[in-house]
């Protein structure tokens, strides 16, 4: 900000907390303690008849706009629902409450009782009564100025448009971009619908520990915190996966949970380090179930969402139609690049990297070189909802062996739009490949891989008293969030997303 700019805002400041003192001086409150609120903006215009306009309503709201006229003014004040008119009339009010009026910002928030009705000019308003201060904003927003340019057109500067300001100040965003809360109520949609979905199957929901003292259930760096009073490390969890499993030995048919996940990452449109993840694990089923269920979830939350059985994402209509595309991770890459990867070794794969220009680090191993060609070259070609299938066992070590290929397990992941959506596991419960599998990925963390899995003995422990076949999945809710908006950043759909820390 400007030095001048700085200087105006001091003196706003300055300005508001004289009249905050003044007010003071004339007996009103600042800060009431409530107000008896019986209508809503949206509802009052929705509902008015110029053969009923007498109608008394009670209305509460932030002032977006002042036009004072001497003895009668217009605000506009928006509630949750919109805008509304106001008409302040100084015979009407009175002469104190008037002149508490008359002190009154764009920011502040007043109740109003009156009536509604039509005014002159056509704009269904509340003819105010009675007016009440409710808070005083000692700090002015940044509000939209318009100004007409010599061929009179209406130009609009000083907008609240700034991305990354409007992420650090996510209250003015919600003030002054209304429909920036249209996304949030998508969303709070969507996990609503989502519960619905899994509650009327009989599946349960369950909440498993933040604070693990062993990371698991991904490949992923951890935060690291310590215990005080145990003198212990504890890790924020990466996922949920190993817990919600030790439930299904336990003898939980279905167990699901919506929850908070960490991991100490890059930042970037897709990935924030603190993210919401649904992970559902259901005895008896495998992988292939499992891909039917999430194509009838998606498409019935989908149309409790957006009443319609598509979104569109970037000018691109996705269709949530079932049944999605099923493709191996082999079948992709050999569609997307024309290579066969196919029974390759380590040598062959590292050569048919390099002749597609995907860089690779020394640690990688032959399933890692495998999702890295997948990444740089398949993935932002998946736009409609595709099942990848089937990958190699190497990047899966909580996932069973695959019934009839050797080398691979029964995952998919599943894309829209480019991105990965869901993912999803025929579940290891094989006690004995479970440990052999943390011993391999030991291995992988000793030639560098800092993402590789830890040996989680008491896991392996559990899994020896019998754990039945048993279905997983992992839905990114900000990511599908993403996707039924029509968000770009995944920080479009995080009310508070982590911010880099301001110079």
């Amino acid at each position: 900000m400007e030095h001048g700019q700085t200087e105006d805002l001091n003196d706003l400041m300055r300005r508001r907390r004289e009249e905050y003192h003044e007010l003071q001086q004339h007996g009103v409150q600042p800060y009431a303690y409530e107000f008896p609120v019986d209508a809503e903006a949206q509802e009052v215009l929705a509902s008015f008849s110029d053969d009923d306009p007498q109608r008394d309503v009670a209305v509460a709201g932030r002032i977006m706009t002042i036009r004072r006229m001497g003895k009668a003014s217009f605000t506009h004040i928006m509630d949750h629902t919109g805008k509304l008119q106001i008409y302040v009339k100084r015979d009407e009010v009175g002469e104190d409450s008037y002149k508490m009026f008359k002190l009154l910002d764009i920011g502040d928030i007043v109740g109003v009782r009156g009536f509604v009705f039509r005014t002159r000019t056509g704009e269904v308003s509340v003819h105010a009564k009675e007016i009440e201060l409710l808070a005083k904003s000692l700090r002015p927003l940044p509000v939209p100025k318009e100004k007409t340019d010599e061929d009179g057109n209406k130009v609009v500067y000083d907008q609240f448009a700034d991305k990354e300001l409007r992420y650090r100040k996510r209250p003015l965003d919600l003030i002054l971009n209304p429909s920036v809360k249209d996304v949030f109520i998508k969303r709070s949609q969507l996990i609503r619908s989502m519960r619905q979905f899994l509650d009327g199957r009989g599946y349960i929901e369950v909440e498993t520990p933040v604070l693990q003292p062993l990371y698991g259930g991904a490949a992923a760096r951890p935060f690291v915190t310590h215990h005080n009073a145990l003198d212990m490390t504890l890790y924020l969890r990466i996922a949920d996966e190993l817990y919600l499993k030790r439930l299904i030995v336990g003898g939980f048919h279905g167990v699901y949970e919506i929850s908070k996940d960490f991991r100490n990452e890059g930042m970037d449109r897709n990935h924030n380090p603190e993210f919401t993840m649904m992970e559902l694990y259901v005895a008896y089923k495998d992988y292939r179930w499992m891909m039917e269920l999430v194509e009838e979830m998606l498409f019935t939350i989908n149309k409790a969402v957006n009443n319609t059985n598509s979104a569109v994402v970037g000018g691109e209509e996705i269709d949530f139609t079932p049944p999605f595309r099923r493709l191996s991770m082999f079948d992709s890459i050999k569609e997307h690049t024309g290579e066969d990867l196919r029974g390759k070794d380590e040598a062959e794969l590292r050569a048919a990297a390099k002749r597609l220009g995907v860089e690779l680090e020394d640690s990688d191993g032959p399933g890692k070189i495998i999702d890295e060609i997948f990444s740089e070259r398949v993935e932002d070609k998946l736009i409609q909802p595709t099942f990848i299938t089937d990958y190699p066992l190497e990047l899966s070590p909580l996932a069973k062996k695959h019934r009839t290929e050797q080398g691979l397990v029964e995952r998919f992941e599943l894309y829209i739009n480019g991105q990965e959506i869901a993912n999803a596991f025929s579940e290891l419960n094989d006690p004995i490949d479970q440990k052999e599998r943390f011993v391999e990925q030991a291995s992988l963390r000793a030639r560098g891989d800092d993402e590789a899995m830890t040996f989680d003995e008491d896991y392996v422990e559990t899994l020896e008293y019998g754990m039945p076949p048993t279905a997983g999945l992992g839905i990114g809710i900000d990511r599908l969030t993403m996707l039924l908006t029509g968000a770009e950043s995944i920080r479009d759909v995080i009310l508070f997303p982590t911010m880099r820390p301001e110079k």
